[in-house]
């Protein structure tokens, strides 16, 4: 899991929380199968609406112009966003994304490697709705300040918990990487972040062009495009 800070700027997070202040949500339950319908209790925006369309593309751009989620998503296509809110004890239960996922409008199948939620409201706005991400290193509990992003594994199993008081929006999304293992993205990731700290203290040299190159060398036999 990764928790990357400052996505979307304030002044974004002000206006996506005006703009779906004014929508009209559905039932969450529209994207999911029928295993997800029964532990699914939410509204999200319409998939494919005007105004999903609009914000999904400043999520979608910010995401591509950050470092960090470059680096630990590998991107090769990013699903358009989704938006959702829970409240008055909506929730949703343990569960597992979907492997493969279809966007509407005739857009193509993509396969979801990397898991991410842009939160929207502040921690202090709404009461539980922790998003629960259980992985091989245990549970882990999750709210973040708007604007902020967590980023793990789609082959996780999560939940998020009941909205107890407040209202908590978010954007969500899938991204499918140019490397599907997890594993190997992580190896690939933690290289990159030791490669750019070498070079911050002590510059370019022979060494860090020597593990630049078997960072790419290793991208480069594992990459899928």
């Amino acid at each position: 899991m990764l928790h990357i800070p400052g996505v979307l700027t304030p002044e974004q997070v002000t206006y996506f929380r005006q703009r779906l202040a004014q929508t009209d949500w559905i039932d969450g339950r529209a994207s999911v199968g029928e295993q997800g319908a029964q532990v699914k209790r939410n509204r999200q925006l319409a998939e494919g609406s005007p105004l999903s369309i609009e914000l999904g593309e400043i999520v979608s751009r910010a995401l591509m112009a950050n470092p960090l989620f470059f680096a630990a998503a590998l991107p090769l296509r990013i699903l358009p966003p989704f938006f959702n809110s829970y409240a008055g004890g909506e929730h949703y239960g343990l569960h597992v994304d979907g492997a493969i996922r279809t966007p509407k409008g005739g857009l193509q199948s993509m396969r979801a490697d990397v898991s991410s939620t842009v939160f929207l409201s502040e921690p202090e706005e709404y009461e539980g709705g922790e998003l629960v991400v259980v992985d091989s290193y245990g549970t882990h509990e999750v709210k973040l300040p708007a604007g902020d992003v967590i980023v793990y594994p789609s082959t996780s199993v999560h939940r998020v918990l009941p909205v107890t008081g407040g209202e908590r929006v978010c954007s969500f999304l899938w991204t499918q990487s140019m490397v599907r293992d997890d594993w190997k993205r992580s190896m690939l990731f933690e290289l990159d972040q030791n490669i750019q700290q070498v070079r911050g203290t002590h510059g370019d040299s022979e060494a860090t062009v020597g593990l630049t190159g078997h960072y790419h060398n290793l991208l480069r036999m594992w990459a899928e495009i």
